[in-house]
């Protein structure tokens, strides 16, 4: 039941992304067509740049939990590769024109991180409490040299668990996608629709699917 309530409320999410982008590019095309000034044009073009920045950048830290959990949990490689795909094409789409496309794939890791993050010993001494420690994972470079490392999160040890957590970043990513939505212009309004409907079926696919064992 309770699943349910999740696949409806994201469906909801979505279908009303998908709307609100109609509304919003009806009432462009309604609108009046003077020419605007210049500074009103420089200004738009800036805040749609910023908006695509901080798109793209929440589906490129999504994209990188992916990575995690497929670094730790190479077995769900069939299963996420997919969705890990669609993700990186959704960084691509998003970001502003001519920026670097994402990653094919996850960056073989050279060895592990020990976390640094504030949130970092609170998260594994939870996981361990529970029976189910948590591995952390982040880059290594500059830990000899003395440099703060912070890893990009740590993946519980169990497999399950890993895909509940990485099904919720899912579910929060494609909310902020569709609040996104809202101050875009109509163009980029209807992608972060597509994107955030895309989302919401993604969580549901990593909810409603065994985990291999």
């Amino acid at each position: 039941m309770r699943r349910t309530g999740t696949t409806r409320r994201h469906a909801l999410i979505a279908t009303g992304a998908v709307a609100a982008a109609g509304v919003l590019g009806a009432c462009t095309a309604d609108g009046p067509a003077g020419p605007a000034s210049a500074a009103a044009t420089e200004r738009a073009a800036r805040a749609e740049a910023a908006l695509r920045r901080r798109s793209a950048a929440a589906s490129a830290t999504l994209l990188a939990r992916y990575d995690d959990v497929l670094t730790v949990h190479p077995g769900l490689t069939a299963r996420l590769a997919p969705l890990r795909a669609a993700v990186a094409a959704h960084v691509t789409a998003l970001a502003p024109p001519g920026a670097s496309p994402a990653p094919s794939g996850p960056a073989t890791p050279t060895a592990p991180a020990v976390p640094t993050a504030p949130e970092a010993p609170a998260r594994a001494a939870a996981g361990a409490a529970a029976g189910t420690p948590a591995v952390p994972v982040g880059p290594a470079a500059g830990a000899a040299a003395g440099t703060p490392v912070v890893p990009v999160g740590t993946v519980p040890a169990d497999a399950g668990v890993a895909v509940a957590e990485l099904a919720a970043a899912v579910r929060r990513t494609a909310d902020a996608h569709a609040a996104a939505l809202l101050t875009a212009p109509p163009e980029y309004a209807r992608l972060l629709a597509s994107v955030a409907a895309a989302g919401a079926a993604h969580a549901y696919l990593l909810t409603s699917e065994g985990t291999p064992s």
